[in-house]
């Protein structure tokens, strides 16, 4: 299951960790944000050992999003020394998710 984060620990989980942190920002009312969810959880025990993936709430964390810029949802971000390395925004197959995150961590 992947790791909520808020504004409370953003820094300390997704800046400062030393694995890669997919970051998936997302809202309960969004449809493609619910269609991502379980593949998202999936990957975050199966890819666990290569990087960590955590959700952050878009309406509980308005200014996390604000700050890196996300205008749509579900988007996701990788971070490598807390730096945003790769952004991709939509629904995605899992294959294809998998793909991506492998390609940019």
């Amino acid at each position: 299951m992947a790791q909520h984060v808020t504004v409370n620990d953003f820094e300390s989980e997704v800046l400062e960790s030393k694995l890669p942190v997919l970051v998936d920002f997302y809202a309960d009312w969004c449809g493609p944000c619910k269609m991502m969810s379980p593949v998202v959880d999936s990957l975050s025990e199966a890819m666990a050992a290569v990087v960590k993936i955590c959700k952050c709430n878009v309406d509980d964390n308005g200014a996390i999003a604000e700050k890196y810029g996300i205008m749509s949802i579900p988007a996701f971000v990788i971070f490598k020394d807390g730096q945003p390395a790769a952004t991709n925004v939509g629904a995605m197959s899992p294959a294809a998710f998998e793909k991506w995150i492998k390609e940019n961590i």
